[in-house]
């Protein structure tokens, strides 16, 4: 075994272990370099799928940037950051802590309940939640059956609670899987750092801030890398329940590029929506885990 040790080069192992994922990378190549190197061409043309393509260079760029409804795609998408990834890590935390503390009989069955959302078809949890949000639909018939007639309205046609309608949607989905990684994250905490705590007369406002949530920095990257990435490229949620109305009052950037490639003809403004967006996802997921890898150190 020495001898052949021995008798291999110092760059050998490398090499032998860059053949093992070689296929791996042509796949990955194949399927994702390319297209994103072909999307990024397009991006640079004028073009309406049809016919022949003209140079535009980096003027469908500047639209992105320029024109309002493009804008402010981004605008409700990071709106959206708040319903997706926001407020189901701060409730998943919350619903994760108190579970972890109490002993409750059926404890399994709310984990499932709460869990449920992720394992649904999107297009189902939007079919349902539009019927919900119909004038005539169950969320007014309670809100008249209490007395709160002034609050109902036409929830995904008001100009002012479409988005977050949607949001709200966004958050019951991503709840579930917030709750399920943090309590995975909290089993791995040791029950005598509790005991010390409490025995040092820690309640539990600071067991939580000072061991489980420094506990939990991996799942909280991984928890927020999820969500907002949910929520940068949502489609399928606006697309089934509002197809982007009121107006544009729910437009998001997916949808926009669903929109200028297939009804308006705008494959160079839309491939240069994608490439934008695109980037704006990478950004926001190395960001997340730079700062979870910081705090773990």
């Amino acid at each position: 075994m020495m001898a052949l040790a021995a008798g291999r080069g110092p760059g050998e192992p490398r090499r032998v272990a860059y053949l093992y994922i070689l296929p791996a990378l042509l796949v990955f190549g194949l399927f994702v370099l390319v297209p994103l190197a072909r999307t990024a061409q397009f991006s640079l043309y004028e073009w309406n799928g049809l016919g022949a393509a003209s140079w535009a260079g980096l003027e469908n760029y500047r639209a992105v940037f320029t024109e309002p409804q493009l804008r402010g795609a981004f605008v409700h998408a990071l709106v959206l950051v708040v319903f997706y990834a926001v407020i189901p890590v701060t409730l998943g935390l919350l619903l994760a802590a108190a579970m972890s503390r109490a002993v409750l009989r059926g404890m399994g069955f709310f984990r499932v309940v709460l869990f449920l959302p992720q394992v649904i078809p999107m297009v189902v949890v939007a079919i349902a939640w539009r019927q919900i949000y119909e004038p005539n639909g169950p969320l007014n018939d309670v809100l008249r059956f209490v007395g709160l007639d002034a609050l109902a309205r036409p929830w995904l046609g008001d100009y002012t609670w479409a988005l977050p309608s949607v949001g709200i949607v966004g958050t019951w989905v991503g709840t579930g899987l917030c709750l399920v990684l943090f309590l995975a994250g909290m089993s791995r905490v040791p029950r005598e750092l509790y005991e010390a705590a409490r025995l040092d007369g820690a309640g539990p406002f600071r067991e939580f801030r000072a061991i489980t949530l420094p506990s939990l920095r991996g799942e909280l990257a991984v928890a927020l890398t999820l969500t907002v990435i949910a929520a940068l490229k949502t489609f399928d949620l606006v697309y089934v329940m509002t197809s982007g109305g009121p107006g544009t009052e729910t437009t998001v950037p997916s949808y926009q590029v669903y929109n200028n490639a297939f009804l308006l003809g705008r494959v160079g403004t839309a491939t240069a929506l994608a490439v934008v967006l695109t980037l704006l996802l990478f950004v926001a997921t190395v960001a997340i885990n730079r700062v979870g890898e910081r705090g773990q150190r």
